[in-house]
């Protein structure tokens, strides 16, 4: 009986003592609004993140602390802010926040989740010189503009009937249609066996990240499959490796076959399997490791923290190929044909701004032969137009890093595991960093103040690729692939838009690259003639 009252004090002593630790901790943090036990601010969170972290900044400030169920998190929209924590503290922010879906579906090799080590460095170091370097980037050009020449041939024949066209579906269907073709010599939009096989293998993938796992969140459920998602996580794994296995043994037996004198452009599965056949790399690949690169790797972008987090309209990407083979395939289809998508519709929207934009075309490259993609350096202001449409629809408006160790900022000290967030969205709406910030004006960009701004990830005011070591690799094969589609299109077209008052709306949904809510459907019209393909 004796004991009772000292176990009693001395529980309360540790519970005390826990409590102390806790708030003292939590002064430490950046501000933060109340959260509520166990979900913390989810109640507070709309369906698109960055939309409700701009709204929270507004009165928390440029550095805010959130608690996303059990996972903490700090948010900044401030550029200074920034530039401490992407560069001064870089190494501090090269972690990736994971999933069960992504332990799963990854066969535990994710690139684009893997912790920064020999690993990352590698596969990095493989994608940036021998997929996306400069070499490889032009040998890929004929794909590029094969493509290119198929879109515009599309739009001639719908304009000679007065066809509406749904645009979205068919810069999806190109982009992907290029990535494939660099990541698996398969082009998705074809027919047969593999095509089906990779627009099936997305669309599964794409659905399942699209649904809201209560269990990455939120700690007490980690144990429990109280919605069944790792039943479904097993079965579409096994069913992905049967296919998987079949694409990799094919290519497998072609490579043997193939004569060796034969020269041949290489696809991100083809580089892979040198490596993994390789004896003396310096990293060891497995076959799992293809695996995971091949098709999941271009999904992991999309895990962006409003999949995680939120429920989204699944299926984002129908027509989307695995591959890259998926950080690049998201990547380079999610993104970039959204990032088209809201660069048109703009253009429709402000007829002032297309004009300007047809007249510098038509000065440069004329109306005798289609845009290529040597013209855009000769093509300032589609430049400026491409990078306004970035600075107000970043193609992914929330960075996230974690942080792998603790990290002090000022007089916040971020602890290690916590989730940053740079929304990049807040950022091109600040009124303080842009003037008339709600308004589309490329002319911005060909001022003196702002002419020197690019997209490299130097200016932290506009990072539309991120920055650092995690920065966006693709960034290159973007930057030459954007301006000349956008260019072509409007040198060939105008665009008719369906909607009675003839404006297109700009209202925007939750999503990885912030899709517009509709598609853009448009009849398009000629400006010059067919034989310009010829």
């Amino acid at each position: 009986m004796t004991l009772q009252p000292l176990v009693f004090y001395a529980s309360l002593f540790i519970l005390s003592a826990l409590v102390l630790k806790a708030i003292k901790h939590s002064r430490r943090l950046p501000p933060s609004p109340w959260a509520l036990p166990i979900v913390g601010h989810l109640h507070l969170l709309g369906p698109s993140l960055h939309h409700s972290f701009h709204k929270l900044s507004t009165r928390y400030g440029p550095l805010m602390s959130v608690r996303i169920g059990s996972v903490l998190g700090v948010v900044t929209s401030c550029p200074d802010v920034t530039k401490e924590l992407l560069k001064t503290n870089d190494v501090t922010f090269t972690g990736r926040q994971s999933s069960a879906a992504i332990e799963c579906l990854t066969y535990n090799s994710s690139f684009a989740f893997a912790p920064y080590g020999p690993y990352w460095q590698f596969m990095k170091k493989l994608t940036a010189v021998e997929l996306l370097g400069s070499r490889t980037l032009h040998q890929f050009l004929p794909i590029r503009t094969n493509e290119l020449r198929e879109l515009i041939r599309f739009l001639f024949e719908k304009s000679k009937s007065g066809q509406s066209v749904n645009i979205t579906d068919e810069l999806l269907r190109f982009a992907n249609n290029i990535i494939s073709q660099m990541m698996l010599n398969i082009r998705c939009s074809g027919k047969g066996g593999q095509a089906e096989e990779c627009r099936t293998l997305a669309r599964e993938v794409t659905e399942i990240f699209g649904e809201f796992n209560i269990s990455d969140i939120i700690w007490i459920f980690k144990s429990f499959d109280i919605q069944g998602f790792n039943r479904r996580f097993k079965d579409i794994h096994r069913r992905y490796d049967s296919q998987l296995e079949n694409i990799i043994t094919n290519r497998e037996k072609l490579r043997k076959e193939k004569k060796e004198s034969e020269e041949k452009v290489k696809d991100l599965l083809d580089i892979l399997l040198d490596v993994l056949e390789n004896q003396n790399s310096e990293i060891k690949l497995t076959r799992d490791h293809v695996k995971a690169l091949c098709v999941f790797e271009s999904q992991g972008s999309r895990l962006c923290w409003e999949n995680l987090c939120l429920p989204v309209r699944a299926g984002t990407s129908s027509l989307g190929c695995g591959t890259g083979l998926k950080d690049f395939l998201t990547a380079g289809t999610d993104t970039s044909s959204t990032s088209l998508e809201w660069s048109l519709a703009e253009l429709i929207n402000h007829p002032m701004v297309l004009q300007e934009a047809q007249q510098e075309i038509d000065q440069v490259v004329g109306r005798n032969r289609l845009v290529q993609e040597s013209d855009v350096p000769h093509l300032p202001y589609i430049q400026a137009i491409i990078k306004e449409s970035f600075r107000i629809h970043p193609p992914i408006p929330l960075i996230s890093r974690k942080a792998v160790e603790d990290c002090k900022i000022g007089n916040y000290v971020i602890p290690k595991d916590t989730v940053l967030f740079v929304n990049l969205w807040s950022m091109g709406r600040d009124p303080k960093i842009w003037k008339n910030p709600l308004e589309f004006q490329p002319e911005r960009f060909l001022s003196e103040s702002n002419s020197e701004i690019d997209v490299k990830g130097l200016h932290y005011q506009f990072l539309p690729f991120g920055t650092g070591r995690r920065g966006c690799p693709g960034l290159s094969l973007a930057m030459q692939e954007l301006p000349a589609t956008l260019a072509a299109m409007i040198q060939c077209f105008n665009f008719k838009v369906t909607s009675p008052d003839g404006v297109v709306d700009m209202t925007e949904r939750p999503g990885l690259a912030s899709p517009r809510a509709q598609d853009l459907v448009c009849v398009p019209v000629a400006r010059c003639a067919p034989s310009i393909l010829n």
